[in-house]
């Protein structure tokens, strides 16, 4: 896989450890941080802080926003799910003071993104991490397996009927219609997508042969807006198939992946033995951070959504600072970490990583 110095891909955890400690990233537990633990009360934030992107993030984002707003209730966080590529724009342009994007920054969007944020540049992490599910709706078929060559193959037109050689071959036991496969793809510029493509173009590019893009390569199958929009669609029609953050399925039926010789359904634990399994990438400056993701690794849930956060470290009104600054805060701490897996499914930071993260918002500053 190609790998820039800023690539798309990101970074994540280990899920056993539910209980971060900020003190373990040098924090002192009582201290007042702006929306951390134990501020309650004492941050006197106040005021309106606009943000938006990745609807992945939307059910975290939720969950963050009401738990920060408990805390602070002289604040309100609002959260636009456009799109990550629609996040990008808008965070770039100055309309959004933060934003979430499924992908991170390419070279040119992240010198215009420097060039608004100014003095400090940019903050970039990785700050939500989720199986992305391969989601179907087919009567009485609740889980299927399939292998990375049959997911190619039915997202890029080739395999049509459910009832394909390539599909019964791997799910012997279920009984399979001979009902129209409809594909059902994002129609807005999506980091999901992109996920979704590189791990096609990187595990199997002899079948999936388009360049990986937050844009969807082919024209011609059905089309939603967001997540949210996808999964409509999907559970609206007989014999549909998308992509999509594992957290917002609802009750469509999901694809245990072949990885090696075996198929592993999607889970938080499986999708963070990914991170876990890969290399840093090197040189991506001292506020962004960037994983190399090995989407092969035995015993693993190799389609991930590694989704990142994006602020400027130092903002022109104080105001604006501070929030962006507690609320980030507040993401990162046991109680934000453990507030997204709860009610998103996703798997928590580990401290190694909050410990690289956490400098970078503390150092949020106005200027």
């Amino acid at each position: 896989m190609k790998i820039s110095r800023f690539p798309r891909v990101g970074s994540a955890v280990m899920v056993g450890a539910l209980a971060l400690s900020l003190a373990a990233c040098g924090s002192d537990p009582g201290a007042e941080t702006p929306g951390g633990e134990g501020s309650e009360g004492a941050t006197g934030l106040s005021g309106e802080l606009n943000g938006g992107g990745a609807s992945s993030q939307e059910s975290a984002m939720e969950a963050w926003r009401a738990g920060f707003q408990s805390a602070n209730p002289d604040v309100t966080v609002n959260y636009d799910p456009t799109g990550s590529g629609g996040g990008r724009e808008n965070f770039i342009s100055g309309a959004f003071a933060f934003a979430g994007s499924d992908s991170a920054l390419d070279d040119e969007e992240l010198a215009a993104a420097e060039a608004q944020c100014g003095e400090g540049g940019v903050i970039e992490y990785p700050g939500y991490i989720s199986p992305v599910a391969v989601a179907f709706n087919l009567e009485g078929v609740d889980s299927l397996n399939l292998s990375p060559e049959a997911i190619a193959g039915i997202f890029a037109g080739e395999i049509t009927a459910w009832d394909d050689d390539a599909i019964a071959a791997d799910n012997p036991d279920a009984e399979l219609p001979s009902t129209d496969i409809t594909v059902i793809h994002r129609s807005d510029d999506s980091g999901t997508t992109e996920n979704f493509q590189e791990y096609l173009h990187t595990v199997v590019p002899d079948v999936w042969t388009y360049e990986p893009e937050g844009i969807w390569p082919i024209e011609g199958q059905e089309s939603a807006q967001g997540t949210s929009g996808v999964v409509s669609a999907a559970q609206a029609g007989e014999g549909t198939i998308t992509y999509a953050d594992a957290s917002q399925i609802a009750d469509l039926g999901t694809v245990a992946v072949g990885v090696g010789d075996e198929f592993v359904p999607y889970s938080p634990e499986a999708a963070a033995a990914v991170v876990e399994g890969s290399d840093p990438v090197e040189g991506a400056g001292d506020h962004v951070f960037a994983y190399d993701l090995k989407r092969d690794i035995p015993g693993t849930y190799p389609i991930v959504l590694v989704s990142y956060h994006l602020a400027c470290a130092t903002y022109e009104d104080a105001a604006t600072a501070d929030l962006v600054k507690g609320f980030y805060t507040y993401i990162l701490s046991d109680e934000g970490q453990a507030a997204a897996a709860d009610s998103a499914g996703s798997a928590p930071l580990p401290a190694t990583l909050i410990e690289q993260f956490l400098p970078s918002v503390e150092a949020i500053t106005a200027g």
